[in-house]
């Protein structure tokens, strides 16, 4: 073996260690650690894999529900039971700092890794999401990052077969040198037939099965665990490399051997390797691990122990076998085509033990390492930002309203923004469609909605966040995020269950950005609260900073919904008959109608400033429970929230994702004073809808019901939009106008 370098208090600090982190390790183990020992600290307890700086907070969301059958955290993914006897897996997780370094890798390997901890669980995933973020994309190194990441997304989970239903993609210069790549997996496992990541039975044997180990994504977890800075490209092996046809193998692999029930425990390989999974798996089950590290099948020459046990190399598993079921394993594997390799067996101790060739190198106690167990925690100083002094201070009482004859041009330039153009360029890249499970994909409705085979019922999915609205007002913002995401599955038809989360922010070692994640985090519990949509777990991510500072405060939304009915009450977004009625539906409070905060005002005016916009959480539930009991009497057209852009880009959506139909609109009634405000102000908790003339009164009823209003303010007619004010026409615009800016601005500015 080479030879260890000496371990001393400068090397810890070098391994993102503190002073006073290396001081605790010294008083547990009553001893200096070997350099394999500080390797296994650094990365358990690094942000990534601790959330030692995060985790008080987390504990503060809501966690609890009738229809979560595990805790949060207390397994690889979330749990759902939807009925008939089937539960639903689903997970959110960054892959943001490989991706600002190597952005196909980077997108491609956080895609398998979030469908291995679905399949881990026993599920089959059934649909991926995302959710993007990127600067500007006039920097050709943006256009570079937002290729690499949308290839990456596409030729792994297109390869890998299941089909990638939805996402958003969110483009500000804060995100220049930072960008956010999300990935979102969901499966289907009955109930009770799911696997636990656990180590139980002393002398129950341990295997590695799936790839090779090689040095790739070495340190992953610590890289992921500091700002990105110039010296982050020096640090490229940090990031994985992916196969995806070696992970499809892994799946069926895997979710054979877990139905032979020849497992005791199983968890996926992703941050700190092998390290992570015995640790962890030691920790949940009250045991030990005895490793033989120099067994692990290895792809490169001269491998050292302090390499393998912190190698990120994909498609791999840890699993603990049943006695007397060895072979059967082995044998599944070896029909895989996986190697499946007897690594260690399972202890009494307490103790993860490393041995290499016969000699130990490494023993720590397994929950001194494990989030929960012994890893560090800690609750940052907190200041409040000065900036939002000056930008909640902000009115419109110094900008100029919009002239009735520049409303459709600035309608044009809204629709042709890269935040609210057709993200098709994107999406098209995806295979949506694949398993033929797929009811709503990408550009119909607000949330896709997937098929579940064998019944008539359907799962609603979305990511959601307006981070402009989370940097304004931190608890605001968060709370409409959650509430956006859960509008978007009830305008496709879906009863909203339950929230995973990515929680990417700055430095929380930064007092400002800490106050930003506490204030986010304490708003997305109160949505969650008032939503019922208990959080099952997710991701945190901290250090999203460049050098000209931290990216917008982007706590993501992963909401889970239920369709009972596919077939009767899956619900898209555009208008469909000639005829039906147009309606907006809204809080019984008329709301004030400003552009604060909103796209119109940045794009147009290149201003980021102001409050959220208006918004009260017990009027978003009674909105969002009247619009489920409209689409349940079968009378609902389409349903499409009005969000980023406000009214008037909600409604040249409608008119553009259908197959002909326009729009004639009449918004006098809705007018509070300014015109802007009027077309391009973001007041939540508005949903326009449309119907057949005949069920007009029926869902007015309902509304009332709710304490809600349902306020008629058209038809779908002719084939243009057509927008009415105190009885003079101030928008008319055709499809091809409409298309023409809305299609062709991320095509154009990508050089297609």
């Amino acid at each position: 073996m080479k030879h260890e370098p000496q371990v001393t208090p400068e090397l810890a600090r070098e391994h993102g260690l503190t002073d006073e982190e290396y001081d605790w390790i010294l008083e547990r183990l009553g001893r200096t650690p070997s350099f394999v020992e500080l390797g296994i600290y650094s990365v358990m307890w690094s942000e990534h894999c601790s959330y030692k700086n995060s985790i008080a907070e987390l504990k503060k969301l809501p966690r609890d529900g009738e229809a979560l059958l595990v805790g949060a955290g207390d397994e690889n993914a979330g749990l759902v039971d939807i009925g008939e006897g089937l539960a639903v897996a689903f997970k959110i997780e960054s892959h943001n700092h490989p991706s600002a370094v190597e952005p196909y890798q980077g997108a491609a390997t956080g895609v398998g890794g979030i469908q291995r901890d679905i399949f881990t669980m026993g599920a089959r995933p059934i649909c991926s999401l995302n959710s993007l973020r990127f600067g500007s994309l006039e920097s050709p190194r943006v256009r570079y990052l937002f290729d690499g990441v949308v290839r990456g997304i596409g030729d792994y989970g297109n390869s890998f077969g299941v089909p990638t239903v939805a996402g958003e993609v969110y483009f500000d210069p804060s995100y220049e040198g930072n960008p956010l790549v999300n990935a979102m997996s969901v499966g289907i496992v009955r109930v009770g037939e799911t696997a636990s990541a656990i180590a139980e039975g002393e002398g129950n044997r341990v295997y590695i099965v799936g790839s090779a180990t090689g040095r790739d994504g070495i340190h992953g977890a610590t890289f992921a665990s500091e700002e990105i800075s110039e010296a982050s490209e020096a640090k490229r092996p940090s990031v994985q490399v992916g196969d995806p046809f070696t992970e499809k193998l892994l799946l069926e692999a895997s979710l054979e051997v877990i139905a032979s029930g020849a497992v005791v425990g199983i968890q996926d390989m992703g941050a700190a390797g092998i390290t992570c999974s015995t640790c962890e798996m030691s920790a949940k089950g009250n045991a030990g691990m005895r490793i033989h590290a120099d067994r692990v099948p290895m792809r490169e020459e001269g491998m050292t122990p302090y390499e393998v046990l912190l190698s990120e190399s994909q498609e791999r598993m840890l699993i603990v076998c049943k006695p007397g079921r060895e072979s059967d394993l082995e044998s599944i594997f070896e029909k895989w085509d996986l190697h499946a390799v007897d690594i260690g067996e399972v202890t009494s101790t307490g103790n993860v033990e490393v041995f290499w060739h016969g000699g130990r190198v490494a023993e720590v106690p397994a929950h001194h390492l494990v989030l929960g167990g012994g890893a560090p925690v800690y609750i940052r100083e907190t200041v409040r930002p000065a900036y939002l002094d000056s930008t909640q201070s902000w009115t419109d009482t110094d900008l100029d309203d919009l002239p009735d004859t520049d409303a459709a041009q600035i309608l044009l330039s809204i629709l042709a923004a890269p935040n609210i153009a057709s993200k098709r360029w994107v999406y098209e890249q995806y295979d949506t469609m694949v398993r033929t499970n797929t009811v709503q994909g990408p550009g119909r409705s607000d949330a896709a909605v997937v098929r579940i085979k064998g019944t008539r019922r359907g799962l609603a999915v979305k990511t959601d966040c307006n981070s402009r609205y989370v940097y304004l007002n931190p608890r605001k913002g968060a709370q409409i995020a959650v509430a956006e995401a859960a509008r978007n599955v009830v305008c496709s038809g879906g009863r909203p269950v339950a929230v995973t989360n990515c929680l990417n922010f700055g430095n929380p070692y930064k007092p400002e950005q800490y106050w930003i994640f506490r204030e986010a985090v304490a708003g997305m519990g109160d949505a969650c609260r008032a939503l019922n949509t208990p959080v099952t777990g997710g991701n945190v991510s901290f250090y999203n900073e460049n050098p000209e500072g931290a990216v917008f405060p982007t706590p993501t939304i992963g909401m889970l919904g239920i369709v009972d009915d596919v077939e009767a009450h899956a619900t898209s977004a555009e208008f469909k008959s000639v005829g039906d009625v147009i309606c907006l539906l809204q809080p019984a409070d008329q709301m004030s109608h400003g552009v604060e905060a909103s796209e119109y005002l940045s794009h147009i005016h290149g201003v980021v400033a102001g409050d959220v916009p208006a918004f009260d959480l017990d009027s978003e539930r009674r909105v969002q429970a009247a619009c489920i009991d409209m689409i349940r009497t079968g009378g609902v057209s389409s349903a499409h929230d009005v969000s980023d852009g406000g009214l008037a880009v909600n409604l040249a959506e409608s008119v553009l994702q259908s197959d002909g139909p326009g729009a004639e609109v009449d918004v006098t009634m809705l007018d509070s004073g300014r015109l802007d405000g009027l077309l391009f102000g973001e007041a939540q908790s508005r949903i326009v809808i449309s119907c057949n003339e005949a069920s007009e009164e029926e869902l007015r009823s309902i509304a009332g019901e709710h304490g809600v209003q349902l306020l008629r303010i058209g038809n779908v007619a002719g084939a243009d939009l057509v927008v009415k004010r105190h009885g003079k026409e101030i928008i008319r615009l055709g499809r091809q106008a409409m298309a023409s800016a809305y299609e062709n601005t991320i095509p154009q500015m990508m050089g297609v």
